[in-house]
């Protein structure tokens, strides 16, 4: 290391004992080097259309496709645990999806309804949206599908007027997880030419081609129905290319910039948050937390320390804000 403060010991100086500064809780506390709260929590929640609805999604242990009359009461919960932002996802019926997603925009769609009824029972929460055609395509893909490749630009348009109509029902922060280039500009100056200057960008810069997405996938319906994301989605080898995305993203007016998954992609976390002044998020995807679901009903670990641990290790990345499935049990950790 070259850091000046390591090359001021001297091997000989016993003087200098680190466990000092962790002899009891007291110290460890003062001395605690990243701080977690509810306060850095998004949670990511599935709606569904209906009524009495609360499904738990089989992959995903603990956590539901909602209808809103169910969700209303729950909410108010977590909130006074402190949590105060939801990412909001659509469970969507598979006879209301079409090639071009048409129903994300349309003006029955019972995710638009459901958003502004959140919005007017809760107008302090911050509600944050999906961008993507997967959960109302019937290709199953984030873009348009037009023979047999996902074509860029016509894609557009979609996600476009998708982020206005989300705009219009109330959402707070429009969060494109499509990943075709170019989509924070265009959605920017859509959202600025219908009067919605003041709705925040949370854009999907490095989202990853994972193995992590599939109790994702299977809360919403939404895994492709041929081919794979690996054109759009980045190859889970590439580090630079994750400055490259970061930078176009900035630059057409991304409020936060994201990384998912988190877990294996740490060190991407802290590359954006050492080269970009811009807010880092990072999104703890549901593989991620499936498996510390799985392994603590056998036994096999501690489920509070490692959800806490883990949660952790992201903020220590770099993280201002973690989208998490834990983040109701993490905040009732941290009372």
């Amino acid at each position: 290391m070259n850091d000046p403060v390591f090359l001021n010991i001297k091997k000989e100086n016993m003087n200098i004992r680190p466990r000092r500064n962790r002899k009891n809780a007291a110290i460890r506390a003062m001395v605690e080097e990243t701080q977690l709260g509810p306060q850095h929590l998004i949670y990511p929640l599935f709606l569904k259309d209906g009524k009495n609805i609360r499904e738990e999604v089989a992959s995903l242990p603990g956590n539901y496709r909602w209808s809103i009359d169910q969700l209303l009461p729950e909410f108010e919960k977590w909130m006074n645990l402190g949590i105060m932002t939801f990412d909001l996802f659509p469970a969507v019926d598979e006879h209301l999806k079409d090639q071009i997603g048409s129903y994300s925009y349309a003006d029955e769609n019972f995710y638009l309804h459901s958003i502004r009824t959140l919005k007017e029972k809760f107008p302090e929460a911050v509600l944050m949206s999906d961008v993507a055609l997967d959960p109302y395509s019937s290709d199953g893909h984030d873009g348009l599908v037009v023979d047999g490749k996902i074509v860029n630009d016509p894609t557009l348009d979609i996600l476009g007027r998708m982020s206005v109509a989300q705009a219009q029902a109330g959402i707070d922060i429009i969060g494109p997880s499509d990943m075709m280039d170019g989509r924070v500009g265009f959605i920017r100056d859509e959202l600025d030419a219908a009067g919605f200057q003041d709705v925040s960008i949370m854009s999907y810069t490095a989202k990853y081609a994972s193995a992590f997405y599939g109790p994702f996938r299977d809360a919403l319906n939404s895994a492709p129905k041929s081919g794979d994301k690996k054109t759009y989605q980045m190859n889970p080898a590439n580090k630079r290319e994750a400055l490259i995305e970061a930078e176009l993203d900035i630059a057409e007016g991304a409020d936060f910039i994201m990384v998912k998954p988190a877990l294996c992609y740490l060190d991407i976390i802290h590359l954006l948050k050492e080269n970009f002044a811009t807010p880092v998020t990072a999104y703890n995807v549901s593989g991620e937390c499936a498996m510390v679901y799985a392994a603590a009903k056998n036994g096999w670990l501690d489920y509070d320390r490692a959800v806490m641990e883990m949660l952790l290790s992201i903020r220590r990345a770099g993280a201002d804000g973690i989208l998490t499935y834990f983040a109701p049990d993490a905040a009732r950790m941290m009372k």
